[in-house]
């Protein structure tokens, strides 16, 4: 049997191995941040919840990380972590780059209007694969992206993110022109 000392819960812990390990903190996560209703959704919750980390999620949920963790530590009764510089919470938002072009958005993916049971960054990068260079492809959500903002930039992608209010994130993706 694996103790609570062998998985201790961190930033760098993924959601889906978190659940794993202890399903009944599920209705923490969801109670904490309205996005983490998601995880209730079986196909995202097997999706995303393998590639987000503990990070990822403060993000989405516009949560301190160090809250997050030691919210979800308490619940399983592991001792608080002081993180430090690790325990910031990664920014997404940012002034708008130079690379953006409103003239340049060839196509709007709305997350209210997808189909629920397939991730937008599927859809995103579907379409991303047929972009041109400079052209740019607009991600309407609910929640910031992150665990797809990232996979993104691994590809190569430019990416930027604007939150016009609290439930509405535009994120912009492009092939750099060069």
């Amino acid at each position: 049997m694996v103790s609570d000392q062998d998985f201790p819960i961190l930033p760098s812990t993924k959601v889906a191995a978190l659940l794993d390990r202890y399903p009944e903190l599920e209705n923490i996560l969801i109670g904490l941040a309205p996005p983490f209703k998601k995880l209730k959704n079986p196909f995202l919750r097997k999706g995303v919840a393998k590639v987000a980390s503990l990070r990822h999620a403060a993000a989405v949920g516009g949560l301190p990380v160090e809250k997050l963790v030691n919210t979800l530590r308490a619940a399983v009764g592991q001792e608080p972590v002081a993180l430090g510089d690790s325990g910031k919470t990664i920014s997404y938002f940012s002034s708008q780059p130079e690379w953006f072009d409103a003239s340049k958005i060839v196509a709007s993916i709305d997350e209210s209007v997808t189909d629920p049971d397939k991730m937008p960054i599927v859809t995103v990068l579907q379409r991303a694969a047929t972009l041109q260079r400079g052209e740019m492809l607009e991600l309407v959500t609910a929640f910031l992206p992150a665990p797809g903002i990232e996979i993104m930039k691994r590809k190569g992608l430019l990416v930027w993110s604007l939150q016009q209010t609290p439930e509405l994130i535009r994120t912009y993706v492009s092939k750099p022109e060069h």
